[in-house]
């Protein structure tokens, strides 16, 4: 993608108002200033989950900046500094999901559609990641060029703690990562800092959240992006997981759920106390979501990121279908007991035929995505 060098006036700063605001509920709020467009996650008390409309106004937004010349990149934000994106909505999902579930299934429809067009953009888009990012936080960031990690950065895909599976494609993302670290994080949700998000390429840049004004300033003018950020790129220093990447290998890289557990069991030396917690990790997880997961991962080897996202849309309506995800919600959101009682309860009783029922076509049913070209080809 080529850099455009048009110039402007002075611009708006990380945290102004910004001309042409729009809002959809005033949970997102959707901007432009000459050269730059903006989308600005507003939802600060529910750390910036973001419900069905909220996705629906990016949507419905991204096609017409990629036909609009006077738009040279997107910025992606948040207007609180404790979190970019705690992900979506699961209040939400599983209300719908109990009471309206053609709308439930609507609306993870048109969630992985969002995470498939963010893809096929053809313009410049900077997500400013200061705090949290999880789940469908990740969704709206990683696709885009670039995604530049603040201090308060912590990435994480939580979802085997509440009955779910890393989604929004993420596990493609995960299946390319060395040493086993993508199972690691796809099954015991742990977060991770921007050092070790840098290395494993989730962000592309380190930068100080109070440059971040300078970047959105930088991209109003149509400075090269890559030069704007380059120069305010710092080193995040060694990763969290550098000492750990040896025993993540022999741990996590195991065929079967099982395996994992017995290595982890075996562990000796430095990581012992390491392989202790993840294992208490893992035994509170939903035995269910833990072999999806697993399975999910390692099929995505062999899969492209659009592929990915048809088979996150089968294994979703599936979850919509059992009760772990219900459970896990009411466990951590609802009722905060952080007891769950999972079905089946545990990891041997999830047979490789339940697993199978998961990954199971939907016949007519399957997601949709048009193909790249299609996408891009900017039809009104």
């Amino acid at each position: 993608m080529e850099d455009d060098k048009r110039r402007g006036p002075p611009s708006w700063s990380a945290t102004s108002a910004a001309p042409a605001v729009t809002k959809a509920g005033g949970d997102i709020l959707i901007a432009t200033d000459r050269a730059a467009a903006r989308v600005t996650l507003n939802r600060p008390q529910a750390l910036n989950a973001l419900t069905t409309p909220m996705r629906a106004a990016m949507a419905n937004t991204f096609p017409g900046w990629a036909r609009d010349p006077e738009i040279y990149a997107v910025i992606i934000a948040s207007s609180s500094a404790r979190a970019f994106c705690a992900g979506g909505d699961l209040r939400e999902m599983t209300e719908w999901g109990k009471s309206r579930r053609p709308e439930a299934i609507k609306s993870l429809a048109e969630e992985y559609a969002l995470n498939w067009l963010l893809e096929c953009f053809t313009k410049p888009t900077v997500s400013l990641i200061d705090g949290m990012v999880m789940g469908s936080g990740v969704g709206i960031s990683l696709y885009g060029t670039h995604r530049v990690a603040g201090e308060g950065y912590r990435f994480a895909m939580p979802e085997t703690s509440i009955g779910l599976f890393p989604d929004d494609g993420v596990c493609w993302a995960f299946a390319r990562m060395p040493d086993a670290i993508g199972t690691y994080l796809a099954l015991t949700g742990r977060a991770v800092g921007r050092a070790d998000a840098y290395r494993l390429g989730l962000a592309t840049h380190c930068i100080r959240a109070s440059a971040f004004g300078e970047i959105c300033a930088g991209l109003a003018d149509a400075d090269v992006v890559d030069t704007l950020l380059d120069d305010r790129h710092e080193d995040p220093g060694p990763g969290e997981l550098e000492p750990l990447r040896p025993a993540i290998a022999r741990c996590f890289a195991p065929d079967a759920v099982e395996g994992i557990l017995a290595a982890l069991e075996a562990e000796r030396g430095p990581a012992q106390t390491w392989a202790q917690g993840v294992l208490k990790d893992l035994a509170v997880r939903s035995p269910t979501s833990l072999k999806i997961a697993h399975r999910h991962v390692r099929m995505a080897r062999d899969l492209d990121l659009r592929d990915t996202l048809i088979g996150d849309f089968r294994l979703a309506r599936r979850c919509l279908e059992a009760d772990d995800l219900y459970e896990g919600v009411r466990a951590v959101l609802i009722d905060r007991d952080h007891a769950p009682k999972w079905r089946p309860p545990r990891l041997q009783d999830v047979s490789d035929t339940m697993v199978d029922g998961y990954f199971r076509s939907l016949g007519a049913d399957e997601l949709a995505l048009p193909t790249r070209a299609r996408m891009q080809a900017f039809a009104p």
